[in-house]
């Protein structure tokens, strides 16, 4: 009797993590879409967020700029081939006020430090150490780019890679607005 109490109560602790576990995921992934950010809407609020040389950075400090916000990681083909693409863009564009805010998922400092020496970028790149940025905007891909016109809306999101003459599109868009 005593062994097979013991199979029940394992049965029941195994049903309540499986519970458990599906309902943070589900929670995760089904996010109601009140909470996700949307074109027209504004990008969620971030603070004090290190960039690779540990200056701190928040959204707040690029007000009345437009702005790339990038989510991005070393293990993203697409990541890694638009990277280079968007610097370009950034060069060509900075002048005009454009800001670019390249967020990585939380990888190591080595990985992300080797990772930047194979490239010269000239935007900044932020460092969501506890994916807290990334829950805050909801992210499901990567990588996922949001271009914030001057007055502090979305204008557009991007899930997936982007050409050259795809981030200028939407730079030029985000200029005009």
């Amino acid at each position: 009797m005593k062994g097979r109490e013991r199979k029940i109560t394992q049965y029941v602790i195994l049903i309540g993590i499986l519970l458990l576990g599906g309902y943070a995921v589900g929670k995760t992934l089904f996010a109601p879409d009140e909470e996700k950010p949307k074109i027209g809407g504004r990008p969620p609020a971030f603070g004090q967020v290190a960039d690779i040389e540990g200056n701190l950075h928040s959204l707040d400090d690029y007000k009345g700029r437009p702005v790339i916000i990038n989510f991005w990681g070393t293990f993203c083909p697409p990541c890694v081939e638009e990277m280079p693409a968007i610097d370009r863009q950034y060069q060509k564009y900075r002048d005009q006020g454009l800001a670019v805010l390249a967020i990585n998922l939380s990888e190591d400092d080595i990985t992300v430090r080797d990772f930047l020496r194979k490239f010269d970028l000239h935007y900044t790149i932020l460092r969501d150490r506890n994916r807290m940025i990334e829950k805050k905007y909801a992210l499901r891909s990567y990588p996922t780019t949001f271009f914030v016109s001057r007055d502090g809306r979305i204008r557009d999101i991007k899930v997936g890679g982007m050409t050259d003459g795809e981030i200028e599109q939407r730079i030029l868009k985000l200029l005009e607005a």
